[in-house]
């Protein structure tokens, strides 16, 4: 286990270099203020430095918000948004360990859908980024790295990504609810019924909640 001035990395900051990729984002994004303490913690748990991308949103950053609300992206939790990325891991996997585990969530989105790195669980490809979607309930290979992914958020086009998915007056829907919690639609966005988003009802549930019952499902689908 790597110490705290061990992860920090003073001379080469990634913060820094996503913050000069944010400048010209074409898609909306909110740095979540920093917690000092959360920030090491989460650090020291994840046992990635500074210099990368993803230490660097975790040490620097409660988080990351994208497109008004729509993806948010984990760093080490804040009063806004509580889910640190190694907390927010713990809480939904058993017996997690950045170490060990099949993969590592690092973002979602508030229709349920999350993004992971894959720790050698979901494919060859460990490094890669999947998305796990709520109207196919599977794994996808996105074929990119996490730097890759923090461009996407920045600058993909989320039209095209969700495309069918932005339901009416999804902007005023999603600043209503918390950045702890997504969309649970009914009925389901992976049945014949929920194929239109905008005819199936919503609430808002807490995150954790949503992904434990999606694994639930993706486990009683394949029996």
């Amino acid at each position: 286990m790597k110490t705290l001035k061990e992860l920090v990395n003073l001379d080469e900051p990634g913060m820094k270099l996503i913050k000069e990729w944010s400048k010209d984002a074409k898609n909306s994004c909110e740095f979540l203020p920093c917690d000092e303490k959360r920030a090491e913690n989460e650090l020291l748990a994840l046992q990635v430095t500074t210099r990368s991308p993803m230490g660097a949103l975790v040490y620097g950053s409660g988080g990351l918000v994208i497109n008004n609300g729509w993806m948010r992206i984990f760093g080490s939790g804040c009063e806004k948004m509580k889910r640190g990325i190694v907390s927010f891991n713990q809480a939904v996997q058993e017996n997690f360990s950045p170490f060990s585990a099949p993969y590592l969530l690092i973002a979602d989105d508030v229709l349920g859908g999350n993004f992971a790195i894959n720790a050698g669980g979901l494919g060859k490809d460990a490094g890669k980024i999947y998305y796990l979607a709520q109207d196919t309930l599977e794994w996808q290979g996105l074929n990119v790295g996490y730097s890759e992914f923090l461009d996407f958020a920045f600058n993909g086009n989320l039209a095209k990504f969700y495309e069918g998915f932005f339901f009416e007056n999804w902007q005023e829907e999603v600043a209503m609810i918390s950045l702890d919690e997504v969309f649970a639609f009914m009925p389901f966005l992976w049945t014949k019924e929920g194929a239109n988003i905008n005819s199936v009802s919503k609430r808002a549930v807490s995150a954790e909640e949503n992904f434990r019952l999606t694994l639930e499902f993706m486990q009683n689908l394949k029996r």
